[in-house]
């Protein structure tokens, strides 16, 4: 490593290098393909980073040579925050590409030339089509944390950035986890790639304590957040949610019941207002930022101390990476999850992921339990009816659905169908007319 890039990761307070790290960069230095497959919180961005700035040197030409896609504006303004700190003493040129925001600054800042984009797909080819962006000098592809971007829909979008890139160049591909679909998509546009696996598919941190408490019902698992964020020792703190209402509503009330500053991240806020709610919560100006699974994955905040899972994911993988905001960079941290009687199915699906049964706690006796009310339990007994109905489809459950008025006008018809037997066979047959007795047609 040149001393413009030690000096570099000297000033970022950086001693040791992770695994990933050890592996990946001789490889990617070395010009090889990789696919590098890592938990998160283990340094990926560094992994590819620092030997791309090293195989780039020096600013050269107008064209950008490197582009680095990544699945959201956070996730580009965080790469390319890293590339500053890492690319502070050389004269490399880059810029980071995200919706939101017009496209005529962004093709400015291109025409004036650039040697690294970091953009979302569809930016990109936004960019691309109405502005003129060329590619063709383009010597290396990043995709970054591939299985997010998958799963948010963007495999179009991939596959006409793969169409339109050069087809000899060096292809790189990050994720947390290798699913059939990251897989293919491998194949599409690498050829004997080196394959560098650190730790199993979908394992958590191993300096993040687990734990989890089983509430009865929302207004429980409410009192026991606000009696847990009591504690001075959460002094940094992510709560996910399942959807923006819900994200909303426990914003809204934390701000009624729990001194500090809270901040609400979800997809519905603008841009700005999530750049800055981001920043604060990094920089330590707030003390709880609460969040839908936008926040889940990639997202490098340092210090995080808990992460609560208010609503257990649905996605075993979500879990994985929502917990992975806190035990970063070899620093431990706490992932706490309230689990409702609706919730055991998925949180029976995550232990089976994660290879483990973090402990069930007790709920604190300060906390009070509250009641459950009529609807939000007919709710969650709707929700278990689901999820037993997809492993057995015969299952009729309390909420099967009723069927209607034709239906069973249908059924009533096809009951007064006489039955008749030929060679074995049973076959359906209307019966005989009945003789009309007023017929004038008499014998």
């Amino acid at each position: 490593m040149t001393r413009q890039f030690l000096d570099a990761v000297k000033d970022m307070g950086y001693e040791t290098t992770t695994p990933i790290q050890q592996k990946a960069i001789p490889a990617i230095r070395s010009g090889q393909h990789v696919i590098g497959i890592a938990q998160t919180g283990t340094g990926k961005t560094a992994a590819y980073l620092l030997p791309i700035l090293q195989n780039l040197k020096y600013a050269q030409g107008m064209l950008p040579r490197c582009i680095i896609i990544v699945p959201t504006k956070e996730l580009v303004l965080q790469v390319n925050e890293q590339i500053s700190l890492l690319a502070k003493y050389t004269d490399l040129r880059h810029a980071p590409l995200y919706g939101g925001v017009g496209r005529k600054g962004q093709a400015k800042q291109i025409a004036d030339g650039l040697d690294i984009l970091v953009s979302t797909p569809r930016r990109l080819l936004e960019l691309y089509e109405e502005e003129g962006l060329e590619v063709k000098n383009l010597q290396i592809l990043v995709l970054d944390e591939a299985d997010r971007m998958l799963d948010m829909g963007f495999l179009p979008q991939i596959n006409l950035i793969l169409d339109i890139s050069p087809r000899k160049k060096q292809n790189l591909l990050f994720s947390a986890t290798f699913s059939p679909t990251v897989e293919e998509l491998s194949w599409n546009f690498m050829d004997f790639p080196t394959k560098i696996e650190i730790s199993p598919e979908a394992t958590p941190v191993e300096t993040v304590e687990q734990r989890a408490y089983k509430v009865p019902n929302i207004q429980t698992k409410l009192n026991l957040l606000s009696f847990l964020l009591q504690d001075e020792q959460y002094n940094r703190v992510i709560v996910f949610c399942k959807t923006k209402k819900s994200a909303t509503d426990i914003f809204d009330i934390l701000n009624q019941r729990v001194r500090g500053r809270f901040r609400l991240i979800h997809s519905d806020k603008s841009q700005n207002a999530r750049i800055n709610a981001f920043n604060e919560f990094r920089e330590g100006g707030i003390r709880v930022l609460i969040a839908t699974d936008v926040m889940a994955r990639g997202v490098d905040i340092p210090d995080v101390s808990h992460v609560v899972n208010f609503d257990v994911p649905t996605q075993s993988e979500d879990y994985v990476h929502r917990i992975g905001r806190t035990g970063r960079a070899f620093k431990t941290g706490c992932a706490i999850t309230f689990i409702t009687k609706s919730d055991v199915f998925a949180w029976d699906k995550i232990e089976q992921k994660i290879r483990m049964s973090p402990p069930i706690w007790e709920i604190p006796t300060e906390v009070e339990i509250a009641e459950t009310p009529f609807e939000e339990n007919q709710e969650m007994d709707k929700i278990i009816d689901e999820q037993k109905r997809k492993l057995d489809p015969t299952f009729q459950g309390a909420f099967h659905e009723k069927k209607d008025y034709k239906v069973k006008q249908k059924e009533k018809a096809r009951k007064k169908i006489s039955i008749h037997t030929n060679k074995g066979r049973t076959t359906y047959a209307p019966s005989a007319p009945k003789k009309n007795k007023s017929s004038k047609y008499k014998r």
